[in-house]
C-alpha cells in the first residue's frame, strides 16, 4: 500500500514525501544506492525505487537489514537533504502501514497529524539513532510508531461530546492501539521498556521472535517465556483497570 493509495488523494506529510521521492528517482538520472558493501544484497548499484521494491518483496536477515539502514542513515547524515528524502522514500511503505494502523478507527481529522508525527519520529531517529547497536530498522520503526501514537494519546484527552448520555454505562476500557497499553505498563514500571518493545515487535509488527533471539544471544524458547510473563502482567493490569488512564504511582508504605 502506498501513501497515495492510503490517503485517496489527500495531501499529507507522507504523500508529500512520496512525491519528493518520485522526483528524486525519476529518469533519466535516478538516485542510486551502492548495494555492493551490504552482505545479502545484489552486488550492483540499485536505483532507490528498485531497492524499495526489493525490500518489500524479499525477506532479508537482520544483519543485511541493519547494514542497509546503517548505510542509508549515514548517507542521510553526511550527504545532505537528497539522501534524507531518499532514505525516507525507501521507508515509506512501512511508515504508511504504521500510520494507517495508528489511525484505524480514529477520527479522520487526526490522520494528517498521525502522518506528520510518524514521519517526524522516523526522521528524528534517522538523524540520532545509535547506528552501531543492533536492530536498527526495528528501532527506527519503533520511534515512528511512538511518535504517531502520541497523537492518539492526545486524542484521548479531548473534551466530552456536547450532549453526553446521562444513562449508566460501562467504564471506558483501555482498548485501542496495543502500544498505548504497553507504553503505560512500561511507564508504570510493570514491565520493562525492552519487554514492551518485544511484545510490540513480535505481536503487532513483522519481527520474528527467532530472529530477535539470535540477535540477543538467547534461545527462542527463553524469549517466548519472557514475552509470556510480560503479557500476563499487562493482562492482569488491564483487568484491574490500572491502565485505563493515567499511570498510577505506588505510594510507599509508612514505616
Amino acid at each position: 500500500m502506498t501513501a497515495t493509495s492510503r490517503s485517496r488523494g489527500a495531501v499529507t506529510a507522507l504523500t508529500t514525501a512520496e512525491s519528493a521521492f518520485a522526483l528524486l528517482t525519476c529518469e533519466p538520472a535516478p538516485l542510486v544506492f551502492d548495494a555492493r558493501p551490504v552482505p545479502g544484497l545484489p552486488d550492483v548499484l540499485l536505483p532507490l525505487t528498485e531497492l524499495r521494491v526489493l525490500l518489500r518483496c524479499e525477506r532479508f536477515d537482520s544483519d543485511t537489514t541493519d547494514e542497509l539502514w546503517r548505510q542509508l542513515a549515514q548517507h542521510a547524515r553526511e550527504l545532505g537533504p537528497v539522501w534524507v528524502v531518499g532514505a525516507i522514500g525507501v521507508a515509506l511503505p512501512a511508515l504508511t502501514h504504521l500510520a494507517a494502523k495508528i489511525s484505524r478507527g480514529r477520527a479522520a481529522r487526526h490522520a494528517d497529524d498521525v502522518d506528520s508525527e510518524v514521519l517526524a519520529g522516523f526522521l528524528q531517529a534517522l538523524r540520532t539513532a545509535d547506528l552501531a547497536a543492533p536492530r536498527l530498522w526495528l528501532r527506527l520503526c519503533w520511534a515512528a510508531w511512538r511518535a504517531g501514537a502520541s497523537v492518539v494519546r492526545a486524542d484521548e484527552g479531548e473534551e466530552l461530546p456536547a450532549d453526553p448520555s446521562c444513562g449508566s454505562r460501562l467504564p471506558r476500557m483501555p482498548y485501542g492501539h496495543p502500544d498505548l497499553l504497553l507504553g503505560r505498563a512500561a511507564a508504570a514500571g510493570l514491565i520493562t521498556g525492552e519487554a514492551a518493545e518485544l511484545i510490540s515487535a513480535t505481536r503487532f509488527g513483522d519481527a520474528l521472535i527467532e530472529q530477535l533471539a539470535v540477535e540477543r544471544g538467547v534461545t527462542a524458547a527463553a524469549l517466548r517465556m519472557r514475552r509470556r510473563r510480560a503479557e500476563r502482567v499487562v493482562a492482569a493490569a488491564v483487568v484491574r483497570g490500572d491502565l485505563s488512564g493515567g499511570v498510577r504511582v505506588p505510594v510507599p508504605a509508612r514505616s
